[in-house]
């Protein structure tokens, strides 16, 4: 489709729904394929943009595991209101390490009501081409991250509106009325979660002949393929359970939002993906993700001798065995040499705490999406994964620097009991489908 195909008069209105850092950064590689820019130019603040600096700040002593972690490169020039420090990731553990200040909120550029510092906290101008519209967790990682992934955004000319979408009760209610009017005068709908239950009500506002879908992970693949069938959107770790009173009430907005995401002659739909996608659904135009924005603003990154694990919230979602897990991990690292590993923004502290004494790796949280540190550098010569999405996305944004990916299966006895009947088939395909990878038999359990 298009990326410029708007009414006639002005360009073509974009509002981008983002809840992760991952999915901003697929929005960023998405506008840059399609050459979008805010068509005034920057109009707040710019960033200073990231350092090659290493991702890992100063790790607090074994001592004093309450340290307070140095604020990653680029975060000590926000003057923007802080948050209080929050349970998971807002603080260290004995050995771990961090590259970002998690807890803080939004960064400055954003006043109280939520809009653009400096610009009404209202709708995107006429000569806007894309709005980035950050409806924020509430997980301090997470919202650190996405602080970092908006000033990057906003680095590219971007307008970006923050929405305490979550912060309350009242809160739905006053980011789905604020942003009502930019959704009805929206030509085009970019969202990175089509099974959220907040993009799916808002594109009942939507009037948008363009909907996209850019990548939110493996996620991506299990939508395309629930698309095709015409089954129901479930994320693919609670599908084979039964619906609770909370799925019963919102199905009507989640069937409606299946329907508008079904391409009709009047409705265009488009999946932005670095996955693999077999099951193409008609008419759904599938596009590739190849990193460019990534490898053209990054790197290429310093290449060390060591190997980097990188983490995965499968336990954390009910999926694998906390203690399995870790087991899994000792004996990875011992068998390559892993010393660092990156964890994923929602591993849990006290999880993190205990693969750090007890494997003796150094436990680093990225202040930014894997790709972007990785492309940074420096790292490992070899990249040590479990299935995720990650096995499919360094390959691409490595492409050329002569680092190894390497995936891990999990062994189906790693598996909890209230897994989700599909997890083992989802994980193995995750694996199976991967590209430019090493694959490595799962690691036996003592």
């Amino acid at each position: 489709m298009s990326p410029r195909a708007g009414q006639a008069g002005h360009p073509a209105r974009t509002l981008a729904f983002v809840e992760s850092p991952v999915q901003l950064l697929n929005v960023l590689e998405w506008a840059h394929l399609h050459g979008l820019r805010d068509g005034a130019g920057p109009t707040h603040r710019t960033a200073t943009p990231p350092t090659a600096t290493p991702p890992t700040a100063t790790p607090p002593t074994a001592t004093d595991p309450t340290a307070t972690p140095r604020t990653a490169p680029g975060a000590a020039d926000r003057s923007g209101p802080a948050e209080p420090p929050g349970p998971a990731g807002a603080q260290l553990t004995g050995g771990t390490s961090t590259g970002s200040s998690a807890a803080a909120g939004p960064s400055a550029g954003f006043s109280a009501a939520s809009g653009p510092a400096g610009g009404p906290a209202g709708g995107p101008s006429a000569d806007a081409e894309l709005t980035v519209v950050v409806l924020s967790p509430t997980d301090p990682m997470t919202r650190g991250q996405l602080r970092r992934m908006a000033d990057l955004a906003r680095d590219e000319g971007h307008r970006v509106r923050w929405e305490e979408a979550r912060g309350g009760t009242t809160a739905p209610f006053h980011t789905i009325g604020g942003l009502a009017g930019p959704l009805r005068r929206a030509d085009r709908i970019v969202m990175g979660d089509p099974f959220s239950r907040y993009v799916q009500l808002l594109l009942t506002i939507t009037r948008a002949r363009d909907l996209v879908v850019v990548d939110d992970g493996t996620a991506t693949m299990e939508f395309v393929a629930q698309l095709a069938r015409g089954e129901r959107l479930v994320r693919w770790h609670r599908k084979g359970g039964r619906p609770g009173p909370r799925d019963l009430l919102f199905a009507p907005v989640s069937s409606s939002a299946r329907r508008r995401l079904t391409p009709s002659d009047r409705r265009r739909v488009e999946v932005f993906s670095s996955m693999p996608v077999t099951e193409i659904p008609d008419g759904v135009t599938v596009t590739a993700n190849d990193f460019a924005w990534t490898r053209a603003r990054f790197g290429p990154p310093r290449i060390t001798q060591s190997a980097d694990l990188v983490g995965t919230s499968l336990v954390e979602t009910g999926v694998v065995d906390g203690d399995r897990y870790l087991e899994a991990v000792r004996n990875l690292a011992k068998a390559h040499g892993a010393t660092r590993y990156f964890a994923h923004r929602r591993e849990s502290t006290e999880k993190l705490h205990r693969l750090a004494v007890e494997t003796g790796l150094e436990i680093v949280r990225p202040d930014l999406p894997l790709e972007l540190i990785a492309r940074r550098g420096p790292i490992g010569r070899t990249i040590l994964s479990f299935p995720s999405t990650v096995v499919h996305t360094l390959p691409l944004a490595l492409a050329g620097t002569g680092v190894r990916v390497a995936v891990c299966d999990i062994d189906p006895t790693w598996l909890t009991d209230t897994a989700s009947p599909r997890a083992q088939g989802f994980l193995s395909g995750v694996t199976g489908t991967a590209r430019d990878v090493h694959r490595l038999a799962a690691v036996s359990l003592a």
